[in-house]
């Protein structure tokens, strides 16, 4: 039975709406997982932020995390390191370290260094393959766009190449966590990175998410 042209408008509209619901962040990778036991390797891969620089040794968000979550979780953060060097590196982190879950942060020295977004989520995006290639699970964390504007304004949004990925790899995506800790002067150290008290909300925030979608069961 064919439809009216007014039925057919209406079932237009009602398509177009839950596509727009489904794009919402909130919305975007809502699916349950499995949760991770106490004691599972994640492996914190990223740059300085992962490594902890602004903070004293065992303030780095990795450590925050293991206290909280019973998880082994491992540090491999870099100082100065780029999307585009880490790829080179990842294959054998993740021969080392066999992690059930690994938490990327990266991006934001290749952004303070002029590089294409598009080049960054290309390599990101070879990052992930590898881990998913190793068996692992993925979760991106978003990164802002750096600017002293920005920073001043207290307002310091994702690059959207976070969000994009995610929705083509079908990850889940941490969104604008970082960029929240590092436009509040009091939660940073310098202009890029978090200080011990930043680090900690970056860790709660990252338990939060990952709590959402049942990798992580409080103890």
């Amino acid at each position: 039975m064919s439809r009216s042209p007014r039925h057919r408008k209406t079932w237009g509209l009602l398509a177009r709406l839950l596509l727009v619901i489904a794009l919402l962040p909130g919305c975007r990778q809502s699916t349950r997982h499995a949760p991770l036991p106490e004691g599972s390797t994640v492996l914190a891969f990223g740059d300085s932020i992962t490594w902890g620089t602004g903070a004293e040794p065992g303030e780095d968000y990795p450590s925050r995390l293991a206290a909280g979550s019973g998880w082994r979780v491992v540090n491999a953060g870099i100082p100065g390191d780029t999307a585009e060097r880490a790829r080179g590196r990842i294959a054998e982190t993740l021969a080392v370290t066999r992690p059930a879950l690994v938490l990327v942060e990266l991006g934001g020295n290749d952004f303070l260094g002029r590089r294409p977004e598009a080049a960054v989520k290309d390599d990101l995006r070879q990052i992930v393959a590898a881990i998913r290639q190793s068996g692992a699970q993925v979760v991106l964390i978003a990164v802002p766009r750096f600017s002293v504007v920005g920073v001043i304004s207290g307002r310091l949004p994702d690059s959207p190449i976070y969000a994009e990925l995610a929705g083509e790899e079908k990850l889940l995506v941490i969104e604008a966590l970082l960029g929240r800790i590092l436009a509040d002067a009091e939660l940073r150290a310098d202009p890029i990175h978090p200080n011990a008290l930043g680090y900690r909300k970056m860790a709660e925030g990252i338990a939060n998410e990952l709590g959402r979608v049942g990798l992580l069961v409080r103890r």
